[in-house]
């Protein structure tokens, strides 16, 4: 069982994925075969994450036919440009051992590039009318991002996947995406950006830990994070939790037997703090952190 979504071209997407965000690649294939066997349909992984081959291997090994599984991967800054990119598809695409994708998006907007973002984005439009993709998107663009994007490029993104929990909301962003007819998609759905290693100083509030969401959990008798992956799907968005642990994983696909009240989803709502923990997409990035992604 899983919400379904329809994309703004008329995919539909399951609103629940796994998210591959700092899992090791031999942590990775037993994760998806993992979340592929409770029922997850969804897994979103980058080139960046240096996982695709073993999240490909993880598809394999559960069995299931290609077409059953809504596979997303992410164009990283350094292949950004209309060549760079089509060859980055290619490389994505044979990493996971696929001949197509259900969405590919831009990983960040690197506004200090934006030509080359520009040239990525209509390199994905291509790869769209091609039929090599079913959708494309962004991640990491804010509302003057989009409006950027969409002076010049002719297809409205499907998807923007960003930085989403209780104490980080983007009310602005999420307005412009609904504007633009774009599903929002949570990562860090349930908070982990802000206790992730080499995030932050360790002093940021946890999420799974807040008292309200908690006593929100027990009047319904489930967890922190199930609490906050519902809050996410009842107003529409996508969530990709990440968890290489069967437990977890397990756990975080339990969701769909419960409401929250609106009362519930408004104080979870009220949680915002405003402070982003995730990389500030408008910070040029340093060299060491503008690395190459690997042919292998």
């Amino acid at each position: 069982m899983n919400e379904m979504l329809t994309l703004n071209n008329g995919v539909r997407m399951p609103a629940l994925g796994l998210g591959v965000f700092q899992s090791s690649p031999e942590e990775t294939a037993a994760a998806v075969t993992e979340a592929l066997h409770v029922g997850y349909r969804h897994i979103d992984t980058a080139a960046a994450y240096l996982n695709e081959r073993e999240v490909g291997d993880g598809i394999r090994a559960s069995g299931l036919d290609r077409d059953e599984i809504f596979v997303e991967t992410k164009v990283w800054i350094t292949q950004y440009g209309y060549d760079e990119t089509l060859h980055a598809f290619d490389l994505s695409t044979r990493k996971l051992g696929v001949e197509a994708l259900d969405l590919l998006i831009l990983h960040q907007p690197a506004p200090w590039l934006w030509e080359s973002t520009l040239e990525a984005y209509r390199a994905l439009e291509t790869l769209l009318a091609d039929g090599r993709v079913r959708a494309i998107g962004v991640s990491n663009f804010k509302p003057a991002h989009l409006e950027r994007l969409l002076e010049v490029r002719e297809v409205v993104p499907a998807v923007n996947q960003i930085e989403l929990h209780p104490y980080f909301v983007q009310k602005q962003t999420q307005a412009a995406d609904a504007e633009r007819g774009i599903v929002t998609q949570a990562w860090s759905p349930i908070g982990g950006i802000n206790f992730y290693p080499g995030f932050g100083d360790g002093t940021a509030k946890n999420p799974l830990n807040d008292p309200v969401i908690a006593a929100i959990g027990e009047a319904h008798g489930k967890t922190a994070a199930q609490v906050m992956i519902r809050w996410h799907l009842q107003q529409g968005r996508s969530a990709i939790p990440k968890s290489v642990r069967p437990a977890r994983i397990a756990e975080n696909f339990a969701v769909f037997d419960f409401e929250l009240t609106a009362a519930e989803l408004a104080a979870i709502d009220s949680l915002d703090l405003g402070i982003r923990r995730g990389p500030e997409p408008d910070e040029v990035r340093p060299p060491s952190r503008m690395w190459e992604i690997p042919e292998v």
